[in-house]
This record gives C-alpha cells, sequence and structure tokens, in this order.
C-alpha cells in the first residue's frame, strides 16, 4: 500500500506529485526529494517560507535549511544556512548518499553544493520580491473561508511523509524559516527527531511549528516511538502535543503541528493550532491508495 502526507495545506501539490511517484513504483525516498523539490523551485510558494521566494532573514539573504530521512536504514542527510541554491532538499539528499557526513551548514553546504554541480543562484534570483518579503510580518494570516481553494497563511516548514509499495517510508522537511531571522539561525525542520524522524520499524512524522520551541521536546522522534509501541498515529501524535502542553502549561504553549504515518498507511495529526476565520485548527493533505485525489483534513487543537 502507497500513501503520502503533508504539512499545511499549500503541500497539496507535493501529496499530488508524490502520488503519481509511488503509483508508478518509485520509492518513497525519491517521491519525496522530487515533491518537495517542486514547492521549493516554485515562487508562488515561497509565501510559505519555502524554498524560492521564502523569507529572508535580516540581512535580506535567503538561508534555507532542508533534511531526508530514509526509514529502511535511518540514513539521514541535512543542509543549514544554505545560500544560493533554490531545491535545498535536493543537496540534502546528495550529502546523505554521495557524503561522509549526514549535516552540513552554511558555507560547507554551499561548497558541496558547488562540488556537487549545483547552479549557485545570485540573491536577486532567489528572492525578485525581497523587499516585499522582508516586510512581511511572520505568521500573517488573510481570510479564506474555503481550505480547499486557497491558503494564504504564511508558514515555515514543508513537511512530507511517503510509504511506498515495498512497504519502505521516507521523510523530508524544507524551510526558509523564520522571517527576519538572525543570519544563522536553524530552526527544529533539519534537526533529526525533531523537524523530522523516520523508521521502518514503525513509521515516520514531521513536525512545524516555532522551531525554536519545537526543538526542546523532539517530537516527531517521539512520535515515532509511540508508534513503535503500538499507538496509531493519531494517538501518537495527540499524545507528544499533550506531553509538551503538560510540561509548560497552556500560558507558554507554542505553535506546533505534527503528522505521522504508520507501516500500515494509517496517517495521523495533532497541534496547537487555534481554530479562527481562516482554519479550525491545524491543516494538513493526505492520500492513500484507493483514494483518486489527496484530501485537506483539519486536526482541531489538542488539549490535556
Amino acid at each position: 500500500m502507497a500513501a503520502c502526507i503533508g504539512t499545511w495545506p499549500f503541500s497539496l501539490e507535493a501529496v499530488e506529485t508524490a502520488k503519481g511517484k509511488l503509483l508508478h513504483d518509485e520509492t518513497a525516498l525519491q517521491a519525496v526529494e522530487y515533491a518537495v523539490s517542486l514547492v521549493e523551485d516554485d515562487i508562488e510558494t515561497g509565501r510559505h517560507f519555502v524554498g524560492r521566494g521564502g523569507a529572508p532573514n535580516m540581512s535580506g539573504v535567503l538561508q534555507c535549511d532542508a533534511a531526508i530521512m530514509n526509514g529502511f536504514d535511518l540514513s539521514f542527510g541535512a543542509v543549514a544556512a544554505l545560500e544560493g541554491v533554490a531545491t535545498p532538499i535536493r543537496l540534502a539528499s546528495r550529502v546523505m548518499t554521495k557524503s561522509n557526513h549526514s549535516f552540513l551548514v552554511g558555507d560547507g553546504a554551499k561548497q558541496f553544493a558547488i562540488d556537487e554541480c549545483f547552479s549557485i543562484e545570485p540573491p536577486e534570483r532567489l528572492l525578485p520580491k525581497a523587499a516585499a518579503a522582508t516586510s512581511l510580518p511572520h505568521m500573517k494570516v488573510v481570510r479564506c473561508d474555503d481550505l480547499s481553494s486557497n491558503f494564504d497563511r504564511p508558514h515555515d516548514t514543508i513537511g512530507l511523509i511517503a510509504l511506498d509499495r515495498l512497504q519502505n517510508i521516507a521523510a523530508g522537511v524544507s524551510t526558509s524559516g523564520l522571517s527576519n531571522k538572525f543570519p544563522g539561525r536553524v530552526g527544529d525542520s533539519p534537526l533529526p527527531g525533531c523537524g523530522l524522524y523516520a523508521d521502518n520499524l514503525a513509521g515516520a512524522a514531521c513536525a512545524t511549528g516555532d522551531g525554536d520551541e519545537i526543538m526542546k521536546f523532539c517530537p516527531s522522534v517521539r512520535t515515532v516511538d509511540l508508534m513503535r509501541h503500538g499507538a496509531e498515529p493519531y494517538d501518537a501524535c495527540r499524545q507528544v502535543v499533550r506531553e509538551i502542553r503538560s510540561r509548560i502549561g497552556d500560558r507558554k504553549m507554542f505553535e506546533i503541528g505534527i503528522i505521522a504515518m504508520d507501516m500500515k498507511g494509517r496517517y495521523g495529526a495533532a497541534g496547537s493550532v487555534k481554530a479562527n476565520q481562516s482554519y479550525p485548527g491545524f491543516p494538513f493533505c493526505v492520500w492513500t491508495e484507493g483514494q483518486k485525489t489527496p484530501q485537506i483534513l483539519c486536526a482541531e487543537p489538542t488539549n490535556l
């Protein structure tokens, strides 16, 4: 059975793309890398703080983070504070398969991209509307009554999980991070166990939201561990959010969304995202084999 799940409604195109790859018997890893790279390279999805056209740092420079993990052998590749590369998920994959390392950052990641013959693009090609992007308030909400037609709320991560017909699972994430961030800032997204985790013995999970807070709790590996011990994905996601809320209290609770999928293709999601005029909770996209098209669903806020 093949299946795919992504964070936020803007992942709909990625889920649809991954679906096509999986139905043509490509691997989960191939599906994740290709689908996320299409979102990264589309300047229209940059407003969601991903890839080309994403949110620059306080110096007006686009620095991107991305990671990919293979549940088959736990291989992992990541890049952070990467400049000049429009598709950082592809470079993260190359780190995983073509280097002796798992994580490269800053100038080192850029040099590796050059060594691997990636095109290094000038800032004006990656941020043609840099001035406008810099002025965007982080997490701006634009009214949208129909989730399926458009979802214009900027976010800072695409997370994607794919399960292929050979029962291998993979996860990938990509982000340009917090708008107006300090140069070199890295959030949870590319950190294994925080922004993503995948293991064929249990399943996979991705997290999105306030990365500076999320990384304190390693929610992705915690979610996978709960599935490893028998929890269904929905229950595992909710338990992790509850554990965080219990630890810090409602007053300090930050924005987080978690998606998960087990090795049977069952999926789940949970978050602290509050219902408002734009959405009734944490929205995500999902497709399982047998469905004609992906769906946009929403997880209501998880409380204690």
